[in-house]
């Protein structure tokens, strides 16, 4: 690997790294993100069957009218059932439903006496926020959005008599609730949620001590695990209850948790573990307090160190793609995306929440990145190998092929109709051994390269150089049209060219040159001879011979042309008749004329 490369590679994954953090702090992933990882991670799986839900549904709505007119002998009552057998009391009975004003005052004493007298009752507050700029011990300043501006607390005597905790919902930007707040810091005392306060009591009362969960922000928030969808807890309605259809001894050492289960109570959210549907708020501290019980709580992984690890495993993935062919890059995108949801869930398994599609998007980019990167290397490849190609056939012949899908090299040939020129300098031989190699080398380049530009001007094609003689076709391989008027036109040009040429090199070095070039036309087998590693295009038969013989039997400065070429082009051309001349290789004469002018 160069070394450029690997500052290539660095310069990518400090980007990555540091897209990572800003996607992590400024929540780029978003809501998608996190309705992946719910779709991953949270798996409906009801273990305690010692939480029961009381629910004030329809059922008891109906019969006892709204819950803001009822008396507090209602809830003091359900209490009194619930403990009624000694033996056989619920551990926790926690009310979803906040009591805060005073209103019958035997009614409101009644409830807050029998709670007191049971012991095991947790009762709702609730807390309101305002963002509110913040003086820190070091003298910063900045702003909270949980700073508490109002607590809507149970009436006095109640509060005296239960436990307190806050029921306040935390919902996430995508409306779903994924986490709860363990505890908020008030007048310099932590308060704790009521689902915590439910799961303390619970194992205080068998003889545990509670664990408080670590938690993160600073609302003192951690994520948890559903256990069960909307309708999974054990729920009872309220009325039954209360009217003795339901047995309370049913709840013996269990958690009950007592609050709104009807639409029109407008406690209801969409919870992680399913999205399409309403949880009510009692259901979900149901959901949270077996979180904690199990120890299935989460907190977000470090953004640094995450940032950290991501541009590691992208820089590997880099080098690898980089170094690979298209289908194992592919098979390397898939395995490492697969890798990361694997991790993904372990990681959760562990406690630690990281980001789902943040990487594999990442990782996809980078994998794009190369195919637009090889994409492009193959149009540059592509280009310079036709521009090679350009310096032995006609461009128009290349851009051609280069369009053409169907086309393909293969061994062998076809008879085609053409017409064949050939051309050759008089007098280099000689010239060439009083000079210098580099002089040499310098004068072929010159006639070379105009006998190359006059065959590509008139579309033919380059077929060899053969020492300081030139060979071309027209009509191969692709159909020209008036081929033998431009093979014509182009030993025209070669010889209108040639004579500024000579006259530059007679004033260096005192010698003249000049061509000799003939030209026939007929049938002859034309296409790819060789081998199939190492092959070479061109025409091989009669008609190349003949164009062959013609050049070598023509003076300096002469353009010989066979009678079949002089009769195609007749109307356009003024050509002296030679005669018929003898060529060497053929039995018969060939009538051959020597052409004077070309009427373009």
């Amino acid at each position: 690997m160069k070394r450029k490369d690997y500052i290539k590679t660095a310069v990518i994954t400090i980007i990555i790294m540091a897209a990572s953090i800003i996607s992590l702090y400024l929540g780029t992933a978003g809501a998608w993100d996190a309705r992946i990882s719910d779709w991953l991670n949270q798996k409906e799986a009801v273990t305690n069957k010692k939480i029961y839900i009381i629910g004030i549904d329809d059922k008891t709505l109906e019969r006892y009218g709204p819950v803001n007119t009822w008396s507090r002998n209602i809830p003091a009552e359900l209490v009194e059932k619930l403990n009624a057998h000694e033996d056989a009391r619920p551990a926790v009975i926690a009310f979803d439903v906040i009591y805060s004003e005073n209103a019958d005052a035997a009614a409101d004493s009644r409830f807050a006496q029998v709670c007191k007298k049971a012991g095991n009752v947790v009762a709702a507050m609730s807390f309101s926020f305002k963002e509110q700029p913040e003086t820190q011990a070091d003298g910063t300043v900045i702003y909270n959005p949980y700073h508490v501006q109002d607590v809507i607390a149970p009436y006095a005597a109640l509060r005296e008599s239960v436990t307190c905790g806050f029921a306040n919902t935390t919902i996430d930007a995508d409306g779903c609730v994924r986490q709860a707040m363990a505890y908020i810091n008030y007048k310099g005392e932590p308060v704790y949620s009521l689902s915590y306060q439910a799961y303390k009591k619970y194992l205080e009362g068998q003889g545990k001590e509670a664990v408080l969960p670590e938690t993160y922000g600073r609302n003192n928030s951690f994520y948890f695990s559903y256990s069960g969808k909307p309708g999974s807890y054990n729920l009872v309605s309220m009325a039954d209850v209360l009217d003795g259809t339901v047995d309370a001894r049913i709840f013996q050492d269990a958690i009950v948790l007592t609050g709104a289960y009807a639409v029109g109570m407008q406690d209801a959210y969409p919870p992680a573990v399913s999205h399409n549907s309403q949880m009510y708020g009692v259901e979900i501290h149901a959901n949270i307090i077996e979180a904690l019980l199990e120890g299935k709580t989460q907190l977000p992984v470090s953004p640094l160190l995450y940032a950290i690890a991501a541009g590691l495993v992208c820089g590997i993935f880099f080098v690898l793609v980089k170094k690979t062919k298209l289908l194992l890059s592919s098979a390397l995108l898939l395995l490492f995306i697969i890798l990361v949801l694997i991790q993904t869930r372990v990681f959760y398994s562990a406690g630690v929440i990281t980001p789902v599609i943040l990487l594999p998007v990442i990782l996809a980019l980078i994998y794009l990145a190369r195919l637009i990167q090889g994409y492009l290397v193959e149009i540059h490849r592509r280009r310079h190998v036709l521009n090679v190609f350009k310096q032995y056939v006609a461009p128009q012949v290349v851009d051609k092929i280069s369009r053409d899908r169907d086309f393909e090299l293969v061994l062998g040939g076809e008879n085609r109709h053409i017409a064949v020129l050939f051309v050759d300098i008089r007098g280099f031989t000689t010239m060439s051994e009083s000079l210098r190699p580099a002089e040499v080398v310098e004068i072929l380049n010159e006639y070379l390269g105009l006998t190359t530009r006059s065959i590509f001007d008139n579309g033919g094609t380059l077929d060899k150089f053969v020492g300081d003689a030139t060979m071309a076709v027209f009509n191969a391989p692709f159909d020209l049209d008036d081929y033998v008027f431009r093979a014509v036109c182009t030993a025209w040009d070669m010889m209108a060219g040639a004579d500024a040429i000579a006259d530059q090199f007679e004033k260096r070095f005192g010698k003249r040159v000049a061509f000799g070039i003939g030209i026939h036309c007929g049938e002859a087998v034309v296409g790819n001879i060789g081998c199939d590693f190492r092959m070479d295009y061109t025409a091989i038969g009669d008609t190349v011979n003949t164009a062959a013989r013609l050049e070598s039997s023509a003076d300096r400065g002469q353009i010989l042309i066979s009678e079949e070429v002089y009769e195609a082009v007749r109307d356009r051309i003024e050509a002296a008749p030679i005669g018929e001349i003898p060529l060497k290789g053929k039995n018969n004469g060939v009538f051959v004329y020597q052409l004077d002018k070309v009427k373009k």
